[in-house]
């Protein structure tokens, strides 16, 4: 076995041996690291704190439901009280199959180290499958203690999906539209969130004062939606303390409100309960029990939200407070407020406040507006997480990324995006000034969202999980069943407001496909264009120029060979830096990158070039913008040297060997005892010492002497011969999306006095 590790990591060469090497000893303590979120165990009384703070965080969204489901269902009144039960009916079962089965159970355990949401299941695909459309993935990339990479039986179902995806970049790139298309839903989803759970909380004061005019409503509406996107540079940390407290206030509030109905009105509909009730429901209402379907849909909205907030919490939480709390309460509100509308059908247009009973009337018209805002604030969370996982996985422009707690990386605050949200949600308050309407555009969001969701489950169970094909095939039915029916009822309303989230989605998708599109072709340019190694060794130690003193950091997207900008650079001037680091940020699929583990550092040419390259990795909630990034990235060099010059002085030792060769030291070891091996081994060559003491002698110097950020300033043509589609994305669109979003320079936080920008221009 150590035979074999040994030729296989002779035969990867000299790349990256000594990181290899160093990180070698620390595998036994990388893999208790790895997949620390889901072998994290609480105690009871810490379970049951985490389920009571996850309330106010996950299920505002699900619990405000009851605010407009009756009436969305019910738009032009209720004919027959049996059609109450029926759709009552339908109710308790969307919520047991949707948010309690799928989600709960099924679709939260397919977490990226406790991390939710539609990019991370992608990022699961892309490290089970190379289904990635930027090829910028390295071995040593699975290395990370944050990969949770598991090897794959090569006749397995896993690896026939495996070879299925890898096989076509066609497949590679509807995989991305999809997750794309589940990306823009979501963005519309934290705009009609807002937009209706504000609106139907407002409308309360109508159902007090009959004679208000709607547009009174209206107003109200928008100035509370005002207020809230305000406050969101605050951050959820900082305005969040008392979510809790009033979304649990919530649920028990509506719970008892059900109770208290289902025993003054109609205890009869608890025979809803029984299935037999929706066939009931169907044959008798026919295609308007289809039509219908939109408004129930919205009892299960806010369920994308459990799981794309389950960074926040422990799976344990979240199931301990849907099933304790969340469920039990949403159905003895709905079954109370089906029991009210038995005997006033015709109050079906705010069936909720009018269930109310009066004592209680204005102290649960406040606890709704807060509810609402709670609600519309996990929504707008949510879409700034997934506009900065976007960014990092190179599928949105750059954009201004604010991180609002220390404690808490997810929290962040992204400011165009957000005022891009009030203005967009201000309009559609506006325009449509009733829930009908928006709630058809919020229905169709969030289906779209739960299929995108469906289909990407069915990967993760063939390819990360292994399940057998008949366990795939059962959820696939019963998921699809479910959610292609009430797709196709949504459908039915297109121009009755569903049009809405499918414009918006339109406008997001075609900023994300540009820019990835233009992206992925600088990439393969950049590709196709970089400087073999061969030409920079044929030009001497000085490069064929004037070395001055000083660092020299050159940026680029690759990860092998030498960057066109470089040549560019030293083919104009006359002059290169006695040090030059070739730097490369890359994003990977995953949440996050330890910070000890992020720079991957390896040596260009021989030791007189001093020519390095690092690559600097991130997660995709990792926070780029760092003050120390400078010193962290140079610390990492000098520490490469140094390890380097301990290394090359152990290689005649027998304790130690550089290139893989047999070692008396047991894969046991730490990291402190191989260190103290190659101290101990270093100070018996002192010829080594003294060379690798004049190279950072040497490093330090030209450190203190000044350190220069090269960056390209590149602007990117289409060919003359290309087609009219690749002219307009790439000349008008991309181009025009480069010069609005950030520049690279701003988010790494480079100094501008440091700064030199090299122009280019490319054609692709």
């Amino acid at each position: 076995m150590e035979g074999n590790e040994n030729t296989e990591s002779a035969a990867k060469g000299g790349m990256w041996d000594l990181q290899q090497k160093f990180d070698q000893p620390m595998d036994e303590e990388a893999s208790r690291l790895k997949n620390m979120h889901t072998e994290k165990r609480c105690s009871a009384m810490l379970l049951v704190q985490l389920a009571f703070q996850s309330l106010g965080v996950v299920y505002g969204d699900l619990g405000t439901s009851p605010l407009y489901v009756f009436y969305n269902t019910f738009p032009k009144g209720i004919d027959d009280t049996e059609d109450v039960v029926g759709a009552l009916s339908l109710i308790i079962y969307s919520l047991t199959l949707v948010p309690l089965i799928k989600y709960v159970f099924i679709v939260c355990r397919a977490n990226d180290n406790g991390q939710g949401g539609t990019f991370a299941l992608y990022s699961l695909l892309c490290r089970h499958a190379k289904v990635k459309t930027i090829p910028n993935q390295h071995r040593t990339d699975e290395k990370l203690t944050t990969y949770s990479l598991t090897p794959i039986n090569e006749n397995s179902v896993a690896a026939m999906t495996k070879r299925w995806l890898e096989a076509h970049a066609l497949k590679k790139n509807a995989l991305l539209v999809l997750v794309l298309v589940g990306t823009c839903m979501v963005i519309g989803d934290g705009i009609l969130t807002p937009a209706i759970s504000v609106l139907s909380a407002a409308s309360g004061i109508k159902v007090a004062h009959p004679v208000m005019r709607n547009d009174v409503i209206v107003v109200v509406a928008v100035c509370i939606l005002v207020g809230l996107f305000c406050l969101q540079h605050y951050g959820p940390d900082k305005v969040g303390w008392f979510f809790a407290p009033i979304v649990l206030l919530w649920f028990l509030l509506i719970g008892g409100i059900g109770i208290f109905n289902i025993l003054k009105h109609d205890t009869m509909v608890l025979r809803a309960f029984s299935p037999i009730y929706i066939f009931w429901y169907f044959r008798r209402r026919g295609e308007d029990a289809w039509t219908s379907l939109g408004g129930i849909m919205l009892s299960i909205t806010g369920t994308e939200a459990l799981f794309a907030d389950l960074a926040h919490f422990p799976h344990s939480a979240i199931q301990l407070a849907f099933t304790t709390v969340v469920f039990p309460c949403l159905l003895l509100a709905y079954c109370g407020q089906a029991a009210y509308l038995m005997k006033n059908k015709e109050h079906v247009y705010d069936t909720f406040y009018h269930s109310i009973p009066e004592g209680i009337y204005w102290p649960m018209f406040v606890i709704a507006t807060l509810a609402a805002i709670v609600a519309s604030q996990a929504s707008i969370s949510a879409t700034f997480s997934i506009i900065d996982q976007a960014c990092a996985l190179d599928c949105f422009p750059r954009v201004k990324v604010v991180h609002t707690s220390r404690k808490f990386l997810g929290q962040i605050y992204v400011p165009d995006i957000n005022w891009t949200l009030m203005i967009l949600c201000i309009l559609v308050t506006t325009r449509f000034q009733n829930q009908s309407q928006i709630g058809n555009a919020y229905g169709t969001a969030v289906v779209v969202v739960m299929l995108v969701t469906t289909l990407l489950m069915i990967l993760i169970m063939l390819l990360v999980w292994r399940c057998h094909w008949i366990l795939v095939l059962i959820f696939t039915i019963l998921s699809l069943v479910v959610e292609c029916t009430y797709f196709s009822a949504v459908l039915c309303k297109i121009d009755q407001g569903a049009w809405v989230p499918l414009a918006i989605a339109v406008v997001f998708l075609v900023i994300m496909h540009v820019w990835h599109y233009g992206t992925v072709k600088r990439y393969e340019l950049e590709m196709q264009s970089k400087i073999s190694l061969a030409w920079i060794l044929n030009l001497g130690p000085s490069l064929g120029l004037v070395r001055v003193p000083g660092i020299g950091l050159v940026y680029s997207e690759l990860v092998s060979g030498v960057p066109r900008i470089f040549s560019h650079f030293i083919t104009n001037l006359p002059a290169i830096h006695s040090v030059v680091v070739l730097v490369c940020i890359k994003s990977l699929p995953v949440y996050t990158v330890p910070e000890e583990e992020r720079f991957l550092v390896k040596r260009l040419g021989p030791k007189n070039y001093h020519m390095f390259r690092c690559v600097a990795r991130y997660g995709y909630k990792d926070h780029k913008k760092d003050d120390e990034f400078e010193k962290k990235l140079l610390d990492s060099v000098f520490l490469f040297a140094k390890l380097e010059s301990l290394m090359d002085a152990s290689s005649d030792s027998d304790e130690y060997s550089l290139y893989g060769q047999e070692t008396i030291s047991s894969t046991k070891d730490t990291f402190s005892s191989v260190v103290d091996i190659t101290v101990s081994s270093w100070s018996e060559s002192s010829v080594s010492s003294e060379v690798g003491a004049d190279e950072m002698a040497f490093l330090k110097s030209c450190r203190d002497a000044g350190v220069v950020h090269i960056m390209g300033n590149t602007i990117v043509e289409a060919r003359r011969d290309s087609g009219i589609y690749k002219k307009i994305c790439i000349n008008y669109l991309y181009a025009f999306l480069r010069k609005i979003c950030r520049e690279q320079s701003i988010i790494l936080n480079v100094p501008r006095e440091s700064l030199l920008n090299v122009g280019q221009i490319v054609y692709v």
